[in-house]
């Protein structure tokens, strides 16, 4: 059997081209903090557990420092002379404290944990961000809800008129699927808040590493327990974008609804001209075109998360490269593009005005009160529902006929219509069937739990706000564990090196 001989030299230039200079360009730009962190971090607690002596700890967190303030990470290009961020780091320490020194910072890590701790670390401050929006806007429209709470609007079902709601009430609906949304985001967040530093390469290491003290310098909540699975495990980014796609997916459709409600056939959504575009060859045109936007991004921020998932498929349970760099910033795309709608989303739907008289017309046209003139003729005449909806039914025919609204119902009609249904007279006053066929009416006797009447609405309202209270608060600690993480670690740095953690661009 012949010797293969290579004479060949790392990198090949096609794979430096195509693959290994955009991962370090994707590292400078969006991991370099991270894993300046882990850094300080891991020589902290390799100090703390006198893996390192002090000196030796002062001096690489020194260095560290000294390199991470001279870097110019703009001008930083990828020249091949190493394989990635982490080797040109370990290659800058090695030039300052020689390889003996340098070569310790790495004692008992491997980049397998490195790199799993530093997506997990971006994602924690990307869902902080995108849960305060989220929770913005729920406040937002929980003020526009209360406002709204006894404007009259039109609902519909499968596309055409149904029943008179308030637009408080249709609100509320969007204010509880956003709730649960926060709740999905926050339970998938718990999977992510779990530190994979101390696992090393798959199996954690002989050296007596203190792996609760590394998550807590990191801002995590703790460890994660499994070392294989610290660096095989991606359910913390697949459960993550799951559950932001359903919250896309649902922003979506009530974005479509916004559509609907403002076209001009509809028309019960006034949109104030700083949200009007104008044609360029049609000067009566009005064009909602905010709304396409928000569909869109919808549409594009679901399609991000959809490319997480789906490119973890059947991938093997181990660490792979499928799950890293490059797939975690096209990740990051779907918390940009869902950035931008939830703000927009938030300054629309405070700025849009309810057209009343419009619906009014409609509902009267589209005879919407009618289940309620037939619960109310049950009620009052003590007759049965279905001999009460076929009175109603002759009602709606002849009123859409006569192109009335129901509580303009001529009371003679509707006793001739009564009498031939039942073959008695009714007991019903003419002051009664304009009563029971009007939109307020509707409404006002729909007090069941969830339901459109003030007092019902008012209960709901309060339990929307309970709970946005309480998920804001939990956003706020989460948001200020992982700032006061950041103070702790320079805190560390600080007894150790004697000096303050000043960096490019702090005062």
């Amino acid at each position: 059997m012949s010797k293969m001989t290579d004479n060949s030299t790392f990198p090949n230039e096609t794979y430096m081209e195509t693959v290994l200079a955009p991962l370090f360009d994707a590292s400078k730009e969006t991991f370099a903090d991270y894993h300046f962190r882990v850094n300080l971090a891991h020589a902290v607690m390799l100090t703390e557990q006198s893996i390192l002596s002090k000196d030796q700890g002062k001096q690489i967190l020194d260095a560290l420092i000294d390199i991470e303030n001279s870097l110019n990470l703009e001008d930083l290009t990828y020249t091949g002379e190493v394989e990635d961020y982490f080797f040109y780091v370990e290659g800058e320490l090695i030039k300052k404290l020689g390889s003996d020194l340098a070569g310790r910072l790495h004692t008992g890590r491997s980049r397998n944990d490195i790199d799993h701790t530093i997506f997990k670390m971006h994602l924690l401050d990307l869902s902080a961000v995108l849960l305060t929006e989220l929770n913005q806007l729920i406040a937002t429209l929980l003020q526009v809800a209360e406002g709204g709470k006894s404007t009259i609007i039109l609902a519909y079902t499968h596309g055409q008129p149904a029943q008179p709601t308030t637009w408080g009430h249709y609100l509320g609906a969007f204010i509880e699927i956003l709730q649960r949304d926060v709740d999905r985001i926050t339970l998938a967040v718990q999977t992510a808040d779990l530190c994979s530093m101390g696992a090393a390469a798959i199996t954690t290491t002989g050296f007596d590493l203190n792996r609760e003290r590394m998550a807590e310098l990191l801002g995590f909540s703790a460890p994660l327990e499994n070392s294989y699975g610290c660096i095989s495990s991606v359910d913390y980014v697949t459960g993550l974008y799951a559950a932001m796609k359903v919250m896309f997916l649902n922003i979506g459709r009530f974005v479509q609804d916004l559509a609907q409600r403002t076209g001009f056939e509809t028309g019960h959504l006034y949109v104030p001209n700083e949200f009007v575009q104008i044609s360029s060859i049609m000067p009566q045109k009005r064009n909602p075109v905010p709304i396409e936007h928000m569909r869109l991004m919808a549409s594009l921020s679901g399609g991000h998360c959809d490319t997480i998932i789906n490119t973890m498929h059947n991938t093997p349970f181990t660490d792979m490269n499928d799950s890293e760099t490059e797939v975690q910033r096209a990740g990051h795309k779907a918390f940009e593009s869902g950035g931008r709608l939830l703000r927009l989303l938030n300054e629309f739907v405070a700025a849009v005005q309810v057209d009343e008289d419009r619906i009014a017309d409609h509902i009267g046209k589209s005879c919407a009160t009618i289940t309620e003139v037939a619960d109310s003729i049950a009620r009052i005449e003590q007759i049965s529902f279905k001999s009460a909806h076929e009175i109603a039914a002759a009602m709606s025919r002849s009123a859409i006929a006569q192109k009335i609204a129901l509580e303009a119902f001529d009371f003679d009609d509707f006793s001739i219509i009564y009498k031939q249904h039942t073959g008695t007279e009714t007991i019903i006053t003419p002051e009664q069937l304009a009563t029971i066929g009007s939109p307020g009416h509707f409404v006002s006797v729909r007090n069941l739990t969830g339901g459109p009447a003030i007092p019902a609405f008012e209960r709901s309202l309060k339990k929307y706000t309970a709970v946005a209270i309480e998920q804001s608060n939990q956003n706020v600690a989460f948001f200020e564990r992982l700032l006061g993480a950041r103070e702790l670690l320079g805190d560390e740095v600080t007894k150790i090196t004697g000096q303050g953690l000043l960096r490019k661009g702090d005062g």
